[in-house]
């Protein structure tokens, strides 16, 4: 893969790769503001090393700020899942990790599968700005959505019928409150995509997508997620 002077100058015209990254969704990135780790950080790391560039990482605590980040020119590179509502600013790669959307109910919920949540009186708590937050908005016809910084806070504070979240920390979420079940399956897949913005030139989308195939291929995707503590099996099929 070659990496020209122009791709280099249309990524990081500053001299410095500037990435925005979710420490929200920890099965992408954990750590703190000041010492991210992961599977995005590493990736926003190979990236730099590949224009020989500098990588500056901002850190934020939900997708929809990263993705302000990008919006606003204040990142020149984003890791986000790959919805419609997003495609007219960001141009995405391919995804390199696929992870789930599921619900979690009370015990005693007559709900069990998740097509049965989309029904009238149903309200369903969602991070704010998330990918099942504009896919359930995008899908729902019935089921009422209730956003907060947090989606599982406002399942208990509310007293809501249902909480949607990403199936890692909410199977933990489940663990730590016996009184709650998952609702077996998933109601969406999530896939993780490097973005940039559409403005970059079409040989600078190429080289990032170039080099997500790569990095899924040679195994570098698996074993930055082994080194969190995350399953390889969500690594995302080649394109």
């Amino acid at each position: 893969m070659i990496v020209t002077a122009a791709i280099t100058k249309d990524l990081a015209p500053s001299g410095t790769l500037r990435v925005a990254i979710n420490l929200g969704n920890p099965v992408l990135a954990q750590g703190t503001p000041t010492a991210p780790a992961g599977v995005t950080v590493d990736i926003a790391r190979e990236v730099g090393a590949r224009l020989d560039v500098a990588v500056e990482l901002s850190c934020f605590d939900a997708a929809r700020k990263s993705y302000e980040a990008m919006a606003t020119g204040r990142a020149d590179m984003c890791f986000l899942a790959i919805e419609p509502a997003r495609e007219a600013e960001v141009a995405f790669t391919a995804p390199y990790v696929v992870i789930e959307g599921v619900f979690a109910v009370p015990h005693d919920s007559p709900l069990t599968t998740a097509a049965e949540v989309d029904r009238p009186g149903v309200r369903i708590g969602v991070k704010r700005g998330s990918a099942y937050d504009l896919f359930l908005t995008r899908t729902l016809r019935h089921a009422r959505i209730v956003r907060a910084d947090e989606g599982v806070d406002a399942f208990r504070d509310q007293g809501l019928e249902v909480a949607a979240g990403i199936r890692q920390p909410m199977t933990e979420f489940v663990a730590a409150h016996p009184e709650l079940r998952l609702i077996e399956g998933r109601f969406m897949q999530i896939q993780q995509a490097v973005g940039t913005t559409r403005t970059r030139r079409p040989e600078t989308v190429r080289f990032l997508r170039d080099l997500v195939e790569e990095l899924k291929a040679t195994g570098f995707v698996a074993a930055s997620l082994r080194r969190a503590n995350q399953s390889d099996t969500m690594v995302a099929p080649p394109q």
